[in-house]
């Protein structure tokens, strides 16, 4: 395997793409966010929760977020994995798979943006594991969910947060803007 110079670091090359182990700010492994939550929980709490795809950002998406940041101190979301997406999401007839874009790039734009403070990965169906462990003060969705349906309801509510549903302002999906640029 050949090596190239990024950034005043040789970085191993394959075939075109190359392997770089880059830390992202804002981006985080479970344990770390865990960590610095428990190391400054006057910073972070009341802490905001929220989780999903964010396969491909758009106006619904940001507005949610902003919205969602509104509601505590940290708005903190939970990312689905590339794995987790291809099993929520199937492939269906005539469209490309899901996820469009990989992970590590999905929350490094999430992270991005203003008001996002925490991003962190996760391989399971549903967030409840995270909400579990985090303990969110405010768990938010979308107000296409209902209570009755979210499978991480019960985890919030055991660890003594709230639930917020936000009405989508938006209405956009990341399938919908694949099948209108399929369409052209």
């Amino acid at each position: 395997m050949q090596a190239i110079a990024f950034f005043g670091r040789m970085i191993p090359r394959c075939s075109n793409f190359l392997l770089v182990d880059v830390m992202i700010s804002g981006v985080y492994t479970l344990r770390e966010l865990e960590n610095a939550i428990a190391s400054d929980p006057d910073n972070w709490r009341p802490i905001v929760f929220t989780n999903g795809c964010f396969d491909i950002l758009h106006a619904g998406h940001v507005r949610y977020l902003q919205a969602a940041k509104n509601l505590g101190r940290t708005l903190v979301v939970g990312l689905n994995s590339d794995k987790s997406v291809q099993a929520i999401k199937p492939q269906q007839p005539g469209l490309p798979p899901r996820p469009i874009v990989p992970e590590n790039q999905r929350a490094e734009v999430l992270a991005a943006l203003k008001p996002v403070d925490a991003v962190v990965i996760f391989a399971e169906i549903t967030a409840t594991k995270l909400i579990s462990i985090l303990k969110p003060d405010i768990y938010v969705k979308g107000g296409d969910y209902q209570l009755e349906t979210l499978p991480e309801a019960p985890a919030v509510i055991a660890g003594g947060g709230k639930i917020s549903l936000i009405e989508v302002e938006v209405p956009s999906s990341t399938s919908a803007i694949v099948k209108r640029i399929l369409q052209l």
